[in-house]
């Protein structure tokens, strides 16, 4: 799944699933205030949209091309 077709939000669990980001990373991420998660209940949910732009907004890997 792509970060712009990320649904409107995201157990952790299924942020973890479709990321990649482990959930402790993201409780970080969450703390630095680099993703909105909300709460629902007893549910933390992740807004689809801050997880897109958080990951777009990370570098290009620096990958030497080879000869």
């Amino acid at each position: 799944m792509s970060a712009s077709s990320l649904p409107l939000m995201l157990t952790i669990q299924r942020a973890v699933e479709e990321t990649g980001i482990p959930r402790s990373s993201l409780y970080v991420l969450a703390g630095r205030g680099d993703i909105d998660i909300k709460k629902s209940g007893r549910r933390s949910l992740i807004l689809g949209s801050s997880l897109a732009r958080y990951i777009a907004s990370l570098p290009p890997a620096p990958i030497r091309k080879v000869a």
